[in-house]
């Protein structure tokens, strides 16, 4: 469980494919030693398992991406020296300051609108027809593993707005029009969802 409060940004120090997927190792300022092997860290959003970490000039941290979250982000293009939001998983007594964000990614947004304001930045992304009508003006996504909230919503265009902090501390200045980030939609979007959708079967 996680909360879209980047608390490091990372870089892909390595990315190793194999048939199974790919393995990734990341840079970060987080102390190797207090991250456990098999604990859960966010990488631009994506919820991946520790399967080693260490320390060589930089501290470090490895994961594994199967063939599944391969298929629906864009892992497999990552190169070496990308810049990644990380986000470790919540602990009892942690501070809830975004929003309730699972790691599990539900499709691909794609930046079709950047317009900056001094250190500011508004987006505009456009998504997939199956992810549009979870997305709602004030609600709550998670871009790139960042807890943002919904400006406005188009049919399958939405904007956000960053403000120069959030801006500062996560990887969102690397990104232009044209550029592709992962999206999860509020987990209570969902429910919602499915709960509608089998009262209606059970009303027909």
């Amino acid at each position: 469980m996680f909360t879209g409060i980047v608390t490091d940004v990372g870089r892909l120090l390595k990315a190793e494919d194999r048939n199974d997927g790919r393995l990734l190792r990341i840079g970060t300022t987080y102390d190797p030693s207090t991250i456990e092997l098999g604990a859960s860290i966010t990488v631009d959003g994506i919820c991946l398992t520790v399967t080693g970490r260490g320390t060589n000039q930089t501290n470090w941290f490895e994961a594994f991406a199967a063939l599944e979250t391969l298929d629906v982000t864009e892992v497999g293009k990552w190169r070496e020296g990308r810049r990644v939001n990380l986000e470790r998983s919540l602990r009892i007594g942690d501070e809830l300051g975004g929003h309730i964000v699972s790691g599990h990614i539900d499709g691909m947004a794609e930046i079709v609108g950047k317009e900056v304001t001094g250190d500011q930045i508004t987006f505009t992304f456009l998504v997939a027809d199956d992810v549009a009508p979870f997305i709602a003006k004030k609600g709550g996504v998670a871009l790139n593993g960042t807890s943002l909230t919904v400006n406005f919503v188009d049919g399958n265009r939405f904007s956000v707005h960053l403000i120069p902090y959030t801006v500062a501390v996560t990887s969102w200045g690397d990104y232009g029009v044209g550029d592709r980030v992962n999206i999860e939609v509020d987990p209570m979007a969902r429910y919602a969802a499915r709960l509608y959708e089998t009262l209606a079967q059970k009303n027909q």
